[in-house]
C-alpha cells in the first residue's frame, strides 16, 4: 500500500536520486550481460526494472496532481527534466537498445510465443520512436528538447492552477438568486475556507457550472464565464500563451528530428487511428451534424430568451435548462436530491458486481491516504479471490488540479512477483458545509461512472508482462465511456442506498433526461470538438510557429464555430495538451473510443438487456482484461464480428445517421 502518511516534500529528493541511481543499475546490468541476448536475460528484467523509482514516481506524481503546494511545485520544477533525461540515457544507451534488436531480429524463428513477440516488438518499436537510432548529436539534442519541454510542461501547470485557485467573492445573497441551496452552501463554504465574507464561486469547472445554469443575475454568469474561460489568458504573470508557444515548437522540432512531418504523426504511431487524417476524418463526420443541432439548440432558446436579448455563451446553459423544463417538464435542480454521492457510489460498485462479479468491502480508516476524507475498499473477484485495493478522492480543494482523472497507483502483473491493482479514482465535487448531504448534478454523477470505468478496467486486467497493460491512447477512454451507459438503467437506480424520494419519479425522471439527450447534444458535441479538431490542427503545423490566440480564433473561424459557446478547453488551459505529452494530438481519442462504448452497448441491447451476462463475459474477456496482449482493432472485431458501426455513436449523440452524413457530404 502506498504509505501516503509518511510522504512529505522534504522527502522526495533523497528518494529521487536513490532510486534513480538503483534503475540506473539495474539497466546497467542487463546491458552489460556478456551473455547472448534471450528474453529471458534481457526482456525479462526489463520489465522488472525501476520498481522503486516507479513507486517514488506514483507517489510524486499523486502528490503534485492532489496537493501541490509551492514545495511540491519547486520540487517539479527542479526534477522533471532530471527524470527525462535520466529516461533518454536509458533510451539512448547503445548495448542496452543492440541487446533488444538482437532479440527483435530472431523474434519470430526463436521459439516465443504470440505474446512475448509482441512484446518484443512493442518494445523494439518504442525505442526506435523514443530515439535509439539517431546518433549521438542527435540523440543530444534530442534529450535538451525533452528537458525543456518537461520543464515548460511544469510551467504550464502552475500557471494554470495559480488561476484556477481564484474565486469572485459575493457578498450579496440576493446577486446568487437562482441559485439552489445546496450549491449557494458549497459557495459559502468556499468562502469561509478562503476566509471571506459572504460566498466565494471558485474558478473550476464543478463550481461555475451550476452559477451559469441557474443564476438569474445575466452579470453574475458573463463575469463568472469570462473568469472560467480566460484562465491563463489575462496577459499577466500567470499568462500561458507564451510557454504554450515554446511547447509547440519543441514539439515540432522534436518529431523533425525523430524523422515525421509533425508531432501528430510522431505521436499517433501508437494508435488505433493510425494518422492524424483517420482521426481528422471521424471528427469531421460528425462536426457539420453538432453545429447544425447547436442553432437548433439556440432558436430554442432565443424563443424563450425574447427579442431583447441574444443569447449569448454565458446564457447557453441558463436558457437550455429553461428549455428543457418547459419541453420536458425537467429541472435538473430536481435531479439532484436523487444524486447523493454516496447513493452513486453505491450504484457503480452495484453495477460493477453484477455485471464482472467484482466485490468491494469498505475498509476506509484502516490504510494510510493522503487527504482525510478518502474513502478505500477492498476488491475481490467473484471466486473470492484478492484482485487489489480501490480508492477515491472526490473533493476539490485548492492545491488539486481540476478535472476527473483515475490514477493506477500499482497495475497487475501475472510476472514474478506478480501484482495486485492499487486503482484510484480522483474528482472535484464541491464538498458543501459540515453534516450536509453532498448533492450533484446528473453531469457529475456519469463523470463518477466514467472515471470508475477505468478502475474497473485496471481491476480486470490478466496479464503476464507489464509491458502489455498499457492501452493506445484512443482506447483507453473507451471502457471508461462504455461504463457510463450504466448509470441510468432501472436496476442501478433502485439499487442506489437511501434514495429520499420515491424510485419511480426518479426513475420516470432520469429516463426523460436520457432520451431528451440532456447533455445538450449539440452544445457537449461541439464544445468538445472543436478542443479536440483544434489540438489536431495546432499539431499538424509543420514548422511548430503559433500564436496560441489567433491560431485558437483562426481555426475556430474555418470551421464555423457557433458564437454561442466556447470550446470545452480554450487553448491557454487546455491542461490535457500542455501538461504532458499524454493527450497531445489525441483528444481526438474520446470520440474515437466513444465510437467503440456506443456500438458496444448497443451488444448489450440487442442481446436484451445491458445486463446480459454472456455478452459481460465477453466483453471482458476480449477487451477488458487483455491489456495489450493483441492489437485492439482485432480484439473489438473478435468481440462484435466487426469493426464499429459510427451510427451507433451517432445515435448516442442524439444525431440521426442520415442526418450526419448528408451533413458530412
Amino acid at each position: 500500500m502506498p504509505p501516503w502518511d509518511k510522504v512529505r516534500p522534504e522527502l522526495f529528493p533523497q528518494a529521487f536520486e536513490t532510486t534513480l541511481a538503483e534503475r540506473t543499475a539495474e539497466y546497467r546490468k542487463i546491458a552489460d550481460n556478456l551473455a547472448k541476448p534471450t528474453f529471458a536475460n534481457t526482456i525479462v528484467p526489463m520489465q522488472l526494472a525501476g520498481k522503486r523509482y516507479g513507486q517514488v514516481m506514483t507517489l510524486f506524481g499523486v502528490m503534485t496532481g492532489n496537493m501541490n503546494t509551492p514545495a511540491y511545485q519547486k520540487l517539479d520544477r527542479e526534477w522533471s527534466p532530471k527524470f527525462s533525461a535520466a529516461s533518454d540515457a536509458i533510451t539512448f544507451d547503445k548495448p542496452l537498445f543492440a541487446r533488444i534488436q538482437a532479440i527483435y531480429d530472431v523474434r519470430n524463428s526463436s521459439g516465443l510465443d504470440a505474446q512475448q513477440i509482441r512484446l518484443v516488438t512493442r518494445i523494439y518499436d518504442s525505442y526506435v520512436r523514443q530515439g535509439a537510432k539517431l546518433n549521438d548529436a542527435q540523440k543530444a539534442q534530442l534529450s535538451q528538447y525533452n528537458q525543456q519541454l518537461a520543464t515548460q510542461f511544469s510551467t504550464f501547470g502552475e500557471k494554470l492552477l495559480a488561476d484556477e485557485s481564484k474565486a469572485i467573492s459575493v457578498t450579496d445573497e440576493a446577486q446568487l438568486a437562482g441559485l439552489p441551496d445546496s450549491v449557494k452552501a458549497v459557495a459559502r463554504a468556499a468562502a469561509a475556507e478562503r476566509k471571506l465574507p459572504g460566498f466565494a464561486i471558485v474558478n473550476t469547472r464543478s463550481a461555475v457550472d451550476p452559477v451559469l445554469t441557474y443564476a438569474t443575475n445575466r452579470a453574475l454568469r458573463e463575469k463568472v464565464w469570462r473568469a472560467f474561460v480566460n484562465r491563463g489568458d489575462n496577459g499577466d504573470a500567470n499568462d500561458t500563451n507564451a510557454t504554450i508557444a515554446q511547447i509547440v515548437k519543441l514539439r515540432a522540432d522534436r518529431a523533425h528530428l525523430l524523422g515525421f512531418k509533425t508531432h501528430a504523426d510522431w505521436r499517433m504511431q501508437d494508435t488505433m487511428a493510425k494518422t492524424p487524417a483517420a482521426a481528422m476524418d471521424l471528427m469531421m463526420r460528425v462536426w457539420p451534424a453538432a453545429k447544425g443541432r447547436v442553432a437548433e439548440e439556440v432558436a430554442d432558446m432565443q424563443k424563450i430568451a425574447g427579442a431583447s436579448l441574444t443569447i449569448e455563451p454565458w446564457d447557453y446553459r441558463f436558457y437550455q435548462e429553461k428549455v428543457r423544463k418547459s419541453r420536458y417538464d425537467l429541472d435538473q435542480a430536481q435531479l439532484k436530491p436523487y444524486f447523493e454521492l454516496g447513493n452513486i457510489i453505491q450504484g457503480s460498485l452495484y453495477a460493477a458486481n453484477r455485471l464482472y462479479g467484482l466485490n468491494f468491502k469498505e475498509i476506509t480508516g484502516t490504510v494510510p491516504v493522503f487527504e482525510p476524507n478518502m474513502r478505500v475498499w477492498s476488491v475481490t473477484d467473484k471466486a473470492g479471490k484478492d484482485v487489489g485495493l480501490f480508492y477515491r478522492d472526490d473533493f476539490a480543494r485548492t492545491g488539486k488540479r481540476s478535472g476527473a482523472w483515475a490514477n493506477t497507483y500499482r497495475g497487475q502483473r501475472g510476472l514474478a512477483p506478480a501484482q495486485l491493482v492499487l486503482s484510484s479514482n480522483n474528482n472535484n465535487f464541491a464538498k458543501g458545509a459540515p453534516g450536509e448531504p453532498i448533492l450533484i448534478s446528473l453531469d457529475d454523477a456519469q463523470t463518477l461512472f466514467h472515471e470508475f470505468g477505468h478502475a474497473i478496467h485496471a481491476m480486470l486486467q490478466d496479464v503476464q508482462y507489464p509491458g502489455l497493460a498499457g492501452t493506445p491512447r484512443d482506447f483507453v477512454e473507451y471502457p471508461s465511456q462504455v461504463n457510463e451507459h450504466w448509470l441510468l438503467t432501472r436496476d442501478v437506480l433502485d439499487n442506489m442506498r437511501g434514495i429520499t424520494r420515491p424510485r419511480r419519479r426518479c426513475r420516470r425522471t432520469c429516463s426523460t433526461r436520457s432520451r431528451s439527450h440532456g447533455r445538450q447534444p449539440g452544445f457537449a458535441t461541439a464544445e468538445y470538438l472543436s478542443s479536440a479538431i483544434v489540438d489536431m490542427k495546432i499539431h499538424t503545423v509543420a514548422n511548430g510557429v503559433i500564436d496560441p490566440d489567433k491560431f485558437e480564433a483562426t481555426t475556430l473561424a474555418e470551421i464555423g464555430m457557433p458564437k454561442q459557446l466556447v470550446m470545452r478547453h480554450r487553448v491557454p488551459q487546455f491542461q490535457h495538451l500542455f501538461s504532458s505529452d499524454s493527450y497531445s494530438a489525441g483528444y481526438y481519442s474520446y470520440l474515437w473510443s466513444e465510437t467503440m462504448d456506443a456500438d458496444t452497448f448497443a451488444a448489450f441491447e440487442e442481446a436484451g438487456s445491458p445486463w446480459d451476462k454472456p455478452t459481460a463475459d465477453k466483453f471482458a474477456r476480449l477487451l477488458l482484461s487483455t491489456g495489450n496482449e493483441t492489437d485492439r482493432a482485432e480484439a473489438y472485431r473478435a468481440f462484435r464480428g466487426r469493426d464499429p458501426d459510427v451510427n451507433a455513436l451517432l445515435k448516442k449523440r442524439g444525431f440521426a445517421p442520415t442526418q450526419a452524413a448528408q451533413d458530412a457530404k
